[in-house]
């Protein structure tokens, strides 16, 4: 029996980060490559508490097949906790944000569309989109936000601009205000509609950031939000706020996905967050991330030889980091695995023309020792390889 693949199956490819991951099954490889949250997060208490409540008060709804929006009491908190008025009405709850990625990509490109991406962008949303078989585009981008010359330039014909304002994946950046007033405007003027990903945007260290692009032109933008960085990603639960326009065919492929994402989680969730939960337990992440990235920063300036340059995140969960010229991170990274380290080459989060000079390290599932060690070790390797190549 010889089975047909769709020509969409051929675009599909794995991801190289969850290829990476297999590594660190290795005993006593320190990761820097996986964006997990840190385990030391979930509210597990408090989820044990949710779920024997829901099953005692709530059980054969909470087991039933449900609405395709979401339970409606999670979407009214998700309306009401955004900094701009939404009606609940517009929350769709997604498996995860990744899904929204999903069904954005079924419902507005079509074979040869134009999509447009920050330089460089999320691996996940280049996943989704490519086996709709689009044009991705990346547009040229700075650590303000991107260049609008640029975006001007290659709009034309262009179905959306992806877009991560906070703390971006994969490179910690984060747009500034003026730089999302500019882009807001300019995006209205060009007729060009923007999809704005924010699943790390309350993982702020010490000042949060600015209002979303969303916030500002709600009808030329659909917003993507995730429970997995506050609460859980084993959850799969994430959701988008979209315009009236757009939400009736966002809904219809979620139909057609999975009718509906698990009512249990929700009701969970719901639970969890009801009395203002999120607002004690999330300065407890940000205030554990932070002293993370602090310990990479310093481990970076104490370790790292000259010429290695790197970013300083204001929140998140990664640290975006180039190599000296002449160094290749692909080429870099069996060295560090060597030394028992382990992160993910740049190369993959790039839509095209691809810097194979930078890397990504998260910092967020390691302690302060593993950071040490780790940071030293892969030190080693980028000293040992330019020996190399010099």
């Amino acid at each position: 029996m010889k089975w047909t693949q769709a020509r969409r199956a051929q675009k599909m490819n794995p991801s190289v980060i969850r290829e990476i991951l297999k590594v660190t099954e290795k005993p006593g490889i320190i990761s820097f490559a996986g964006g997990l949250p840190s385990p030391k997060t979930f509210p597990v208490s408090a989820f044990a508490a949710a779920c024997e409540k829901v099953l005692r008060e709530d059980a054969h709804a909470a087991l039933q097949y449900a609405a395709s929006e979401g339970y409606a009491t999670l979407r009214e908190m998700v309306a009401a906790g955004l900094p701009w008025k939404v009606d609940p009405a517009q929350v769709l709850i997604t498996t995860g944000s990744q899904q929204g990625l999903d069904l954005i990509a079924k419902i507005l490109i079509d074979e040869g569309s134009r999509v447009l991406v920050e330089t460089p962008t999320y691996l996940g949303a280049l996943q989704a989109f490519t086996p709709m078989e689009p044009e991705i585009v990346g547009v040229a981008s700075t650590d303000e936000g991107v260049d609008l010359a640029d975006l001007r330039a290659k709009a034309a014909g262009a179905r959306f601009f992806y877009v991560l304002p906070n703390f971006q994946n994969p490179t910690g950046r984060t747009m500034t205000e003026a730089h999302r007033a500019a882009l807001s405007e300019q995006a209205a003027q060009l007729g060009l509609p923007m999809v704005e990903d924010n699943p790390y945007g309350d993982l702020w260290f010490d000042t949060p950031p600015p209002l979303p692009l969303t916030a500002r032109n709600p009808e030329g933008c659909v917003y993507l939000g995730s429970f997995s960085k506050v609460l859980a990603p084993g959850l799969r639960l994430g959701f988008m706020v979209a315009p009236p326009s757009l939400y009736p065919k966002l809904l219809q492929a979620k139909q057609a996905a999975d009718l509906h994402s698990p009512g249990f989680n929700q009701r969970m969730v719901a639970e969890v967050m009801k009395d203002g939960f999120l607002d004690r337990h999330v300065p407890t992440i940000r205030a554990l991330y932070k002293s993370q990235r602090d310990a990479m920063l310093a481990a970076m300036k104490r370790d790292m030889p000259e010429g290695v340059e790197w970013n300083t995140p204001a929140g998140g969960m990664f640290l975006w980091v180039r190599l000296p010229e002449g160094m290749n991170a692909i080429d870099l990274l069996p060295k560090a695995v060597e030394r028992n380290v382990a992160f993910v080459p740049g190369w993959a989060f790039y839509a095209d023309k691809a810097d194979a000079r930078t890397l990504r390290l998260s910092f967020v599932t390691s302690s302060v020792d593993q950071i040490n060690f780790g940071i030293a070790a892969l030190a080693e390797a980028i000293r040992e390889m330019r020996k190399e190549t010099s």
